[in-house]
């Protein structure tokens, strides 16, 4: 293979470049820790909605097997990380900073690690679809962070193909080398499964790009392309935070702008992570779900490591094998710039987590108090989304979320940037992150009210139908009425004019044929509900009406013969 040049870059506006501290948790291979005795499978683990339990208490699971069926194409399964029984489906405690719970799937460990039947799946002969059914059965997400449903985004240009597909290896946030280190030790996997990816995708052109600051994962990289005999460019591009975010990395690679509220393969580009890749290769060639991950365990520990840990693993337990030291305060799920501080050790790592960041005094000192903006700048000069966070500022903090997504609030990534550099001390992210939340909540809202004004209007539209359904009955019974009493008064009426001679007799025979119509009207009335009624209810039915005819007749009064 002919190894093509480095291709001409360029530049995001934007970015910082901040301590990265990646020496410490690379220095060793990645570990396998002990096998957990319990594990925390969350089912909600991607984004869309939340899978269906397919299990029960008490069943025996082997590893990989589906415990989770994605409810609806915006979602991904959920398998079991190994085997086991399960023992508990109920709400435990999420990653997530506000503590709040979700339904989870407990299972308890028998420690020989079972697995399900395994075998490749034959994508070439599939249709998209089935390789989107596929996939999501699967449980395969993005790994980067984002957990959106890697089945759509490969779906993307199955039929007319897209110009490049972009694999990010830049992984540029502090303290987290999880990527740095799968493609250090896992190049040859990864490689493998994107040229899976290019043939589902039809790309004309692949990149994978890796900051400069990896060069062991740029030379393991290097080489695992140039074995495959694939046409792929290994890019190296500049170490500058947010390089990693999927619309930059795209500007420094292609130079193409995504421009707000467009996708990325609008413009012929897809962008995957590389665990995402390996993740995809499993389970395509291998016919092995997503039930791990590598997760980098830094900070405030004696001995920072990655770790491939099964998913539902406690992180107390992965934190334990790095020997925190006693000083540590808090953790966090992620890196320091986007990462997010959780309120307990005591749960799972789930598709999302990538890096378990324990913090101190020391490394993470209190933030200063918080001062009035001085109108600097800083903030628009740093963002790498070409926002104005000044203005986004003020918004939010007035409730003017209105204006606030005018601004294009919803195109801010949360990247820090803007915090890092406010002289001021003022925690941007966290005002936008609050007007997002309100903005959410508030369209819930609505949407709920929606739904009831709807259900009211069509209340209110039955209760009218009903109304004029029963005026209609009523004027039909009463005309129906009005009709009869006319046939008999004209029936009395000419019986009268026959003659006194034989009015005794017509009008005897007027009366029966009256009653002879009732009784034909009444025989004509179908009782209701017997459309379902079976042969012996039929015969009690039958039986209970000719005992009540009996009645009826016993009833009649006797009167002499001669009257």
């Amino acid at each position: 293979m002919i190894r093509q040049p480095q291709q001409q870059l360029f530049r995001f506006n934007g970015g910082v470049t901040p301590e990265y501290h990646k020496d410490q948790s690379t220095r060793v291979p990645i570990g396998v820790p002990p096998a957990p005795t319990e594990l925390v499978i969350p089912l909600h683990q991607s984004i869309g909605g939340t899978p269906r339990p397919i299990v029960s208490v008490g069943e025996r699971v082997l590893c990989g097997q589906r415990i989770g069926e994605a409810d609806g194409d915006v979602s991904a399964a959920v398998h079991a990380s190994t085997s086991g029984t399960v023992v508990a489906i109920e709400m435990r405690q999420l990653p997530h900073p506000s503590g709040l719970s979700s339904l989870c799937v407990v299972l308890q460990a028998d420690g020989h690690n079972d697995w399900i039947a395994c075998s490749a799946f034959d994508y070439e002969q599939a249709t998209a679809q089935e390789i989107r059914d596929y996939l999501r059965d699967s449980g395969v997400v993005g790994l980067g962070g984002a957990v959106f449903p890697s089945h759509l985004k490969l779906n993307a240009g199955h039929q007319i193909g897209i110009d490049t597909l972009i694999i990010n290896g830049a992984e540029c946030e502090p303290y987290i080398t999880c990527d740095d280190m799968l493609m250090r030790e896992r190049a040859t996997e990864i490689v493998r499964g994107v040229a899976l990816m290019r043939r589902v995708l039809n790309a004309k052109a692949v990149c994978i790009g890796i900051e400069d600051n990896k060069p062991q994962a740029i030379a393991a990289m290097q080489t695992a392309v140039s074995e495959s005999k694939e046409d792929f460019a290994v890019t190296t591009v500049p170490t500058r935070y947010p390089a990693g975010g999927a619309k930059q990395l795209i500007r420094v690679i292609t130079g193409i702008e995504v421009p707000h509220g467009r996708r990325s393969v609008e413009y012929g580009v897809q962008c995957f992570n590389v665990a995402t890749a390996l993740a995809i290769y499993q389970a395509i060639a291998l016919g092995r779900p997503l039930i791990s991950r590598i997760v980098t365990v830094a900070g405030n520990v004696s001995n920072a490591r990655n770790f491939e840990v099964l998913i539902g693993t406690l992180m107390k337990d992965i934190v334990a094998l790095c020997d925190p030291l006693a000083d540590t305060d808090r953790v966090i799920m992620g890196g320091p710039m986007m990462g997010v501080e959780l309120a307990s050790q005591d749960v799972p790592v789930v598709k999302a987590t990538n890096c378990i960041l324990l913090g101190s005094q020391k490394i993470f000192p209190p933030a200063p108090p918080e001062m009035p903006c001085i109108r600097c700048g800083e903030c628009a000069i740093a963002c790498p989304a070409d926002l104005q966070p000044l203005e986004l500022y003020w918004f939010a903090r007035a409730k003017l979320f209105g204006k606030a997504q005018e601004y294009h609030l919803f195109d801010c990534i949360e990247c820090g940037c803007c915090s890092y550099v406010c002289p001021s001390n003022i925690p941007l992210v966290d005002y936008y992150r609050f007007a997002k939340s309100e903005i959410w909540a508030r369209e819930k809202e609505k949407a709920l009210a929606d739904e009831a004004r709807e259900r009211f209007e069509f209340r209110q539209f039955r209760d009218e139908r009903e109304e004029h359904e029963k005026v209609a009955r009523l004027a039909a019974r009463a005309a129906a009425a009005a009709e009869a009493k006319a046939q008999s008064a004209a029936d009395l009426a000419a019986a009268s004019a026959g003659g006194d001679s034989g009015g005794d007799d017509a009008t005897k025979a007027l009366i029966a044929a009256a009653l002879e119509r009732a009784r034909q009207q009444g025989g004509e009335i179908a009782p209701k509900n017997t459309g379902h009624v079976s042969a012996e209810q039929l015969a009690e039915i039958a039986q209970i009406e000719s005992r009540r005819a009996e009645i009826r007749e016993q009833a009649k009064p006797q009167l002499p013969p001669d009257s």
